[in-house]
């Protein structure tokens, strides 16, 4: 792939970077397209809507796992090592879960493709995040987060290219993986210093903010249930399989198009009056899906672009608030904290969505929705009223975060070089 680059030398051209981008483009489509797979896959086997959200549960978890360990990998194999080891590991995994048709298999396969796509991501990461100049950060932001947006939503729509049903549609995304190890194999001629060891500092992180963190997990509930858990409703309201893909596919545009506009707006407010009108407003259309949307496939198509609009960029706005109190080289130990408890709130959120759905009915997973940003909007009112602003001159900047790694942050704030001195301790916003 791409040599580590000192930072004394700035790097004009963001061409040597393309195989890693080609890669991370390559992961992305393959991980958004098994997400909503086996959810689609599962249902036809006869799984229930339970299982369907253990399963989602089971990834998070390895994902999660996979944040915490990969590091003492890379430094243990390098970059390449283990890149090749983890391709290998999760394609495998992806063809086993055709092979065996059987839940308890699937969780465990499900489990194991998380670890592994924690550390592809955080391996991919780690290699652009050394090897892009300060001048050229920025561009390289952009291109990844355009990669994730037109990966993520074509991928979706090889679901009806080559339908659910049998071995093809998972021999497709073994062969995704396996593909991602081309640009990394031929392009590299070296490998970058590993990342120093992710430590997590939860109680620090919370002290710091505990409206950031509450907002984490409030992501993390909601997120992981309609990426998860969200095929098994549109299926249920009678959409068709090309039908889904767009259902999934306007979530995932949806979530895109408000996060600089919000974003900005943060930068100029109190980041916390944005994140209470972007949680009310998920609600409002969470609420609006639950009671309005029935099965007519455009109100379903609109109202679900329109909740994901609002509540997509709240764990980045979340981010970006407790990024006000970090204090200059604090990003990477929020990022490790705050990806913690958004991933505690994925491990929950699509068991707990899935159990209710089964007990109440497909609408109960906006049901739920509506709840957790109904308890989230009071405990934005709460903080607010506790605790004051931080002053406009210390806050930094918004950037809009993918939940891919820890490593994405760094990138993202690597540039932000304001002086702050660390909160000593005390509780802020």
């Amino acid at each position: 792939m791409v040599a580590s680059i000192p930072r004394s030398r700035p790097m004009h051209s963001l061409r040597p970077l393309l195989p890693l981008l080609i890669t991370a483009g390559i992961l992305l489509a393959g991980n958004g397209l098994q997400g909503t797979l086996i959810a689609l896959r599962g249902a036809q086997e006869g799984f229930s809507a339970g299982l369907i959200g253990f399963m989602g549960t089971a990834y998070f978890a390895g994902f999660f796992l996979g944040c915490l360990a990969i590091t003492r990998l890379l430094r243990a194999v390098g970059h390449i090592r283990c890149f090749a080891a983890l391709a290998a590991l999760a394609a495998s995994g992806t063809l086993t879960l055709v092979l065996v048709i059987d839940p308890a298999v699937w969780i465990v396969m499900r489990f194991v493709v998380g670890f592994c796509f924690a550390g592809l991501f955080t391996t991919i990461e780690s290699w652009i995040n050394s090897g892009v100049a300060n001048e050229n950060r920025a561009r390289a932001l952009a291109f990844y987060r355009i990669i994730d947006l037109a990966s993520v939503t074509v991928s979706q729509f090889l679901i009806p290219l080559f339908g659910p049903e049998g071995f093809l549609i998972f021999g497709v995304m073994a062969i995704m993986i396996t593909l991602s190890l081309v640009p990394v194999s031929l392009a590299d001629r070296s490998n970058p210093t590993p990342p120093a060891e992710m430590s997590l500092d939860l109680k620090g992180v919370w002290a710091l903010s505990p409206l950031a963190c509450m907002g984490c997990i409030v992501a993390g509930l909601s997120n992981s249930a309609f990426r998860l858990v969200g095929p098994v409703y549109a299926e249920g309201i009678g959409l068709s399989i090309t039908e889904i893909a767009i259902f999934i596919s306007l979530g995932v545009i949806g979530g895109v198009v408000l996060q600089y506009p919000l974003g900005s707006l943060s930068d100029r407010w109190d980041r916390r009056w944005v994140l209470l009108i972007t949680s009310a407003a998920s609600m409002v259309l969470a609420l609006a899906i639950a009671f309005l949307a029935g099965e007519d496939r455009t109100a379903n198509f609109v109202l679900i672009f329109l909740f994901a609009a609002f509540a997509m960029p709240v764990y980045s706005l979340a981010a970006a608030h407790a990024n006000d109190f970090a204090g200059k080289g604090g990003y990477v130990k929020v990022a490790a904290a705050l990806m913690f408890f958004y991933s505690i709130g994925a491990i929950v959120g699509p068991l707990v969505s899935s159990f209710l759905m089964e007990r109440y009915g497909l609408h109960a997973l906006f049901h739920y929705s509506a709840a957790v940003y109904a308890l989230f909007v009071a405990g934005t009112i709460w903080r607010m009223a506790v605790r004051s602003a931080p002053p406009r001159a210390e806050r930094g900047r918004f950037a809009a975060l993918l939940r891919t790694s820890p490593i994405f942050a760094k990138l993202a704030y690597r540039g932000d070089t304001r002086p702050k001195p660390p909160v000593d301790g005390q509780e802020s916003g």
